[in-house]
């Protein structure tokens, strides 16, 4: 049973600027772009499509006349097609709205969040970016709010720890969450989930958009923490909720998509620097997949894995530590 979000206190009549790049994710776009239909706030909202072959284009058309598409046809990555939103932004007549969200597809937003996301970054104008508190279909709770990433982080995904460790370990601060999520008071953090995020539009001014070069993974990592040296801070919002799917379009490829997001990581790790950082980052990540290659030759033998997944899994192995 999804909650409803409390009411949010009283919010100037700000227009917000969405962004929601689609990838084959029709049902579920049409859903986000109904629930944001309950917002009170004027809403100005931009459809990137990355190619999708399914029924997205045509359904937003039909279905949502208010909503503005740009479908250029190819898969540019999240970062790219949301930095074609924002120039969709600045190209009209008003330019960039006062506040710009970046929201996924696979998304409902709750009624009351927007406004509650708005009202925070009123209050707090050193507050650059703000993220809600997500919701899993079931209405649990969904990590959202995270540290940015250290090399014990790495090695805890690539060597996780015994089976009854894990869910002790990887809720902690040790694997870069926030014991703050279980509580309902806003709090700061290094930066959300990227499923929702609602900036400033003087934020964008100072920090410039996404980096295109992270066609998909750590690319609100790389963003935050340019917000973050910019001397903005970023907090959670645990008042605004919105459900969170997960993983709708990246799962259509799996095996890319585990390739893009270790060389994300690797790109990540060599901006943040000093340089030792980055080789020890190399060595744990080369450790690591030495180690699910083994894994795999074993998975192999014992017949739990035919000839041809074998060889997918050792080439996404392998693609995963070149840069």
């Amino acid at each position: 049973m999804i909650k409803q979000s409390p009411s949010p206190p009283h919010t100037p009549m700000h227009t917000i600027g969405i962004i929601i790049v689609s990838y084959n994710t029709c049902a579920l776009l049409r859903d986000c772009l109904a629930s944001l239909r309950s917002c009170t706030l004027p809403l100005q909202i931009v459809v990137v499509d990355n190619g999708s072959r399914d029924e997205s284009v045509p359904m937003v058309r039909s279905a949502f006349p208010e909503v503005n598409l740009v479908a250029h046809g190819a898969n540019v990555g999240f970062a790219q097609a949301n930095n074609l939103g924002f120039a969709w932004f600045a190209a009209q007549p008003d330019g960039l709205p006062p506040y710009l969200l970046l929201l996924n597809p696979d998304t409902v937003v709750h009624p009351g969040a927007l406004e509650s996301l708005v009202a925070f970054l009123e209050q707090h104008p050193r507050v650059g970016l703000v993220g809600p508190r997500l919701l899993n279909p079931d209405g649990t709770r969904q990590a959202a709010a995270f540290r940015f990433p250290t090399l014990l982080m790495t090695m805890l995904d690539l060597f996780p720890p015994g089976e009854v460790l894990p869910g002790r370990i990887y809720a902690s601060w040790w694997h870069g969450r926030y014991p703050q999520e279980q509580h309902e008071a806003p709090f700061a953090i290094d930066h959300p989930l990227g499923a929702c995020m609602l900036l400033r539009r003087s934020t964008l001014e100072h920090v410039g958009p996404l980096d295109a070069h992270y066609f998909m993974y750590s690319e609100e990592v790389e963003w935050c923490w340019r917000i973050r040296q910019a001397g903005w801070a970023i907090w959670q919002v645990p008042a605004a909720r919105v459900t969170h799917i997960g993983g709708a379009a990246t799962s259509q490829f799996r095996h890319t998509m585990f390739i893009a997001l270790w060389q994300s990581r690797a790109r990540f790790a060599a901006q943040r620097g000093p340089h030792w950082h980055l080789a020890a980052h190399q060595a744990i990540v080369r450790t690591g997949m030495l180690r699910l290659s083994l894994k795999s030759w074993w998975a192999y033998l014992r017949g739990h894995l035919s000839h041809a997944q074998l060889r997918a899994h050792l080439w996404a192995y392998g693609e995963a530590v070149k840069r």
